[in-house]
């Protein structure tokens, strides 16, 4: 019998409906087919048709890492993106970050449960707070110091517990802004702990404060080897604001800085590069004004190249002085969307 005369099963139909629904959705919202088809196959966990992944080498760390990190922390907080996991694998991404649970709630949790299944295809990254009350300007106390890394060590062994983990690959001071902090023997010293406990191999740090004073600072201290840095194509943003930062250089501009940080063998990672176009609301969403802010700093023939405006994003920084994207993906939609973004990011620049 063909496999057109094959009558068809409950199951087949179920993934034809769903197909169909969530096809016809993408197509509406982003007015291309091949998006559109691409979104549905993998709402059923068919990856096949998808653009190959591509790879970069995480500085000193060594590891092939697909150009898209998948963001973790916010997408499983409550267990929302735990199906979008395997896809994500199969497609061939295989950095996966995750944050403390006193900030994102079960995330570790359910991460740590796919983890398991594939820890020797992974690179597991998770990260918490150097919790230490001082402003990013501010020189920091050898008391403030030592509580910092205190607070920082207990909060990595609590991720490593809910995890299920006793390793993982890196673990950052997350959402840092203070320079004298992050280069203080206190910090360090308890990196070099947990590194020599076996408990992390890689230390790194993310921030979206005082974030180039941060990374020039990170490139100084010799140890740490990634940094994961809010940036997009006008410059850095402010997670404090929603918005790009004021005054900020645009990306371009600041390429000596990312290549200062890369030559101290430090991976870089981009986060919140497409955040200012999402808004904070359901009006901005639908702000398409909003969704053209960057679209000065592109080429004509890369406003031609069929992405929507947060692919472009995405795929900008990409080939602007990054390594990887971290893109948080709650929906089928989105994280083929994002993936697309990040596997064809090269061919859209010379």
């Amino acid at each position: 019998m063909s496999n057109l005369a094959k009558p068809a099963t409950r199951r087949g139909l179920l993934k034809l409906a769903i197909m169909l629904g969530v096809g016809s959705q993408a197509l509406l919202f982003s007015g291309n087919w091949r998006t559109a088809l691409g979104t549905a196959r993998a709402s059923v966990g068919d990856v096949s048709s998808w653009p190959e992944m591509q790879y970069r080498t995480l500085g000193r760390t060594g590891f092939r890492a697909s150009r898209l990190v998948f963001g973790a922390g916010a997408a499983l907080s409550r267990g929302q993106a735990v199906d979008l996991l395997e896809p994500a694998l199969d497609a061939g991404v295989n950095v996966f970050d995750v944050g403390t649970s006193r900030y994102y709630g079960d995330a570790e949790m359910h991460l740590g449960r796919f983890a398991k299944k594939h820890r020797d295809k992974i690179f597991l990254i998770s990260k918490a707070y150097a919790g230490v009350n001082i402003k990013a300007g501010e020189e920091v106390s050898v008391e403030q110091a030592r509580e910092g890394a205190r607070i920082w060590t207990a909060l990595m062994d609590e991720s490593l517990e809910k995890l299920g983990m006793d390793h993982v690959d890196a673990y950052y001071c997350f959402s840092h802004n203070n320079v004298s902090l992050l280069k203080s023997d206190e910090l360090q010293s308890a990196f070099l702990k947990a590194k020599a406990a076996g408990k992390v191999t890689h230390w790194g740090v993310s921030t979206h404060e005082n974030a180039e004073k941060v990374l020039l600072a990170a490139a100084e201290t010799g140890l740490i080897d990634l940094a994961q840095i809010a940036i997009t194509p006008a410059g850095w943003y402010d997670w404090n604001a929603k918005a790009v930062q004021a005054g900020t250089p645009d990306m371009a501009s600041l390429r000596p800085v990312l290549d200062t940080a890369r030559e101290a063998g430090i991976g870089l990672i981009g986060m919140k590069a497409a955040r200012h176009l999402a808004g904070r609301g359901v009006m901005d969403v639908l702000d398409f004004d909003k969704q053209k802010t960057f679209d000065g700093h592109y080429s004509e023939a890369f406003m031609k190249s069929g992405l929507n405006a947060f692919q472009r994003s995405y795929a900008y920084v990409l080939e602007h002085g990054l390594d990887c994207v971290n893109a948080d993906s709650q929906t089928f939609q989105h994280l083929f969307e994002n993936f697309t973004a990040a596997a064809t990011a090269h061919t859209h620049f010379g």
